[in-house]
């Protein structure tokens, strides 16, 4: 039979005490009163038998347990938007806290049994966490226990970080403004006018807000604004392909996401246009793909992993309101004129 997991009780008999005197020793206590020797004598017992505090029963004692959920939709399983965990995971270390993953696909019940599985375990608060920056509805929680929404707002939270989208906007025309091309610039994900009472998310609407705003500060407008509801590359390429076919070509593009501009530089390559010497590209989100393009693409980048820190940081201090973390210019080689 396997011997089982090592007790406060294995512990005391090895060094001739009681366990009412190991549990003081090991928890630190700096009030003990007992000798130097029988500090040595249970700290070399417990090394002997490898004994490891129990954290369950450690947290009911304290209410505390030294632990953090983090719960998502499809962070863990996609690599769109890992570097979240990989900023909590950090920022859980940088605390002396343990972080406990827990994926849903976004299914509700799962997420409600996420949720109740975190509680059972006396979590000391709860990152709900979205792939993509979006409006979530949570499970009920218990008001006690501190919970932040990450890349995402929800109105059951209190707390939540988002990346700056209005910043990283302006950013992206500032970028094509200083480098000169942006009097003939084609806007690829968005035209407004013929989206008109069509719902786009809180961050999509930040970071048109900023784009707008950055063209209006330098007297600019969009030559062509092309509506597209999917923002992936088949999409892009369908986009940029019959606008480089219209013969009215602009001088560079705005897309709204990496993915946009992946399937941009495909039209480009089969109509015999050269990024950026005839055709400039900045786009947004810093996909990991967007460094093996060639020329590499120019993006405004999303700050998951300074998120996901921040995010431990919040719910550790129970802070409220709303975080927004800058959004980076990661600059490469699909701009002409820029460096």
């Amino acid at each position: 039979m396997a011997k089982g997991r090592t007790t406060m009780a294995d512990v005391a008999r090895r060094a001739g005490v009681s366990s009412a005197t190991v549990s003081m020793i090991l928890s630190g206590r700096p009030d003990t009163r007992f000798s130097q020797e029988t500090h040595a004598r249970v700290h070399q017992a417990a090394a002997e038998l490898s004994y490891r505090p129990n954290a369950a029963a450690r947290a009911l004692r304290t209410d505390r347990s030294h632990a953090l959920a983090f719960i998502s939709d499809h962070v863990a399983t996609t690599r769109f938007a890992n570097g979240l965990i990989r900023g909590a995971l950090k920022g859980s270390a940088r605390a002396g806290q343990m972080l406990m993953v827990m994926e849903t696909g976004g299914v509700p019940e799962r997420e409600a049994l996420a949720i109740d599985s975190a509680l059972d375990r006396q979590i000391d608060g709860i990152i709900f966490a979205s792939m993509r920056a979006r409006e979530i509805t949570l499970p009920k929680t218990p008001p006690a226990i501190p919970m932040v929404v990450l890349n995402g707002t929800s109105s059951q939270c209190p707390s939540w970080v988002l990346p700056d989208e209005e910043g990283g906007g302006r950013e992206a025309v500032r970028l094509l403004a200083e480098a000169g091309v942006a009097g003939e610039v084609a806007l690829i994900g968005i035209n407004e006018e013929e989206e008109r009472g069509l719902f786009r998310s809180l961050p999509i609407q930040r970071r048109l807000a900023g784009i707008r705003a950055g063209m209006a500060e330098r007297g600019l407008a969009f030559a062509h604004e092309v509506s597209i509801w999917e923002w992936e590359p088949a999409r892009g390429f369908e986009a940029v392909a019959a606008l480089l076919a219209s013969g009215d070509r602009p001088s560079a593009l705005l897309c709204l996401n990496d993915r946009l501009a992946f399937g941009a530089y495909q039209a480009c390559a089969e109509a015999g246009v050269r990024v950026p010497e005839d055709l400039s590209i900045v786009s947004f989100d810093n996909d990991e793909l967007a460094a093996y393009l060639r020329p590499g693409l120019t993006t405004i980048a999303l700050p998951h992993d300074r998120m996901g820190e921040l995010a431990v940081d919040r719910v550790l201090a129970q802070s409220q309101g709303e975080e927004l973390v800058p959004m980076p210019a990661v600059v490469r080689g699909s701009i002409r004129g820029a460096g």
